[in-house]
């Protein structure tokens, strides 16, 4: 187990007995299970596979929060394969968090940690929302990261800018991503490169008094890569 698991444990531990010891008063503990349908996996402007689903699971107290979230291709089985383990704080509108992804390429073995031939990629991420705003920074600081233009680890970094709106009943969030220097861990990104246009709304369904269906699409554009995808999906939620 590397130490960045085994943090990852320790914190799991802590926040388990946090819950196990306030586990009288439920209204602090939030628990989530949900699985999102989606058209084409597209993140951070790359595109990542074609129809898929997404389930998330997920504890949450006091802002404090971890949650397992993936991704498996439905119409394509040869789609990468994604498990992600994240663990996030938030008070206010600052978050903080670090997230463990895990690809099934170049190494399909999970427990694979060095740094020569691991699939996972260890990144930090910082933010705050400013309500009209959101802005949100993230570095990989280990694993599988790409390398800059001298060949070197990049510590490949994103930021994103998102301003969610109303309009005509649906919620609105329009989004834009770059990458500030250049890494091969994100496509033709071989300097400042804006990833990442987009633009996405979305509508609850309304089953129950208690138990709806969000509906989404989205149009993404990667202005560095001159692609495009439009993506619709729905999420399945067991409460709300």
């Amino acid at each position: 187990m590397s130490k960045f698991n085994y943090f990852l444990f320790l914190m799991s531990v802590v926040l388990l007995g946090s819950v196990n010891a306030y586990a009288e008063d439920e209204d602090k503990v939030e628990g989530e299970i949900k699985a999102d349908f989606v058209s084409q996996y597209i993140w951070r402007g790359q595109d990542l596979g074609d129809v898929s689903v997404q389930p998330t699971l997920g504890i949450s107290w006091k802002g404090l929060s971890l949650s397992a979230w993936g991704n498996v291709g439905i119409s394509n089985s040869e789609d990468t394969k994604e498990f992600d383990l994240t663990l996030a704080y938030t008070i206010g509108g600052f978050n903080v968090g670090i997230t463990d992804y895990w690809f099934n390429t170049p190494n399909p073995k999970y427990f694979a940690y060095k740094s020569s031939d691991t699939s996972h990629v260890f990144e930090a991420n910082v933010g705050y929302d400013f309500g009209p705003v959101s802005i949100n920074w993230f570095t990989n600081f280990a694993g599988n990261d790409g390398v800059n233009n001298k060949g070197k680890r990049a510590y490949s970094s994103y930021f994103e800018i998102a301003a969610p709106f109303k309009l005509g009943k649906l919620s609105w969030c329009a989004t834009l991503g770059a990458c500030p220097y250049a890494t091969s861990f994100y496509a033709e990104a071989h300097r400042f490169a804006i990833i990442n246009a987009s633009l996405s709304a979305s509508y609850d369904i309304k089953i129950t008094d208690s138990f709806a269906i969000p509906i989404y699409a989205s149009i993404n554009t990667n202005p560095s890569t001159q692609k495009a995808a439009f993506v619709v999906g729905f999420t399945l939620q067991p409460w709300q």
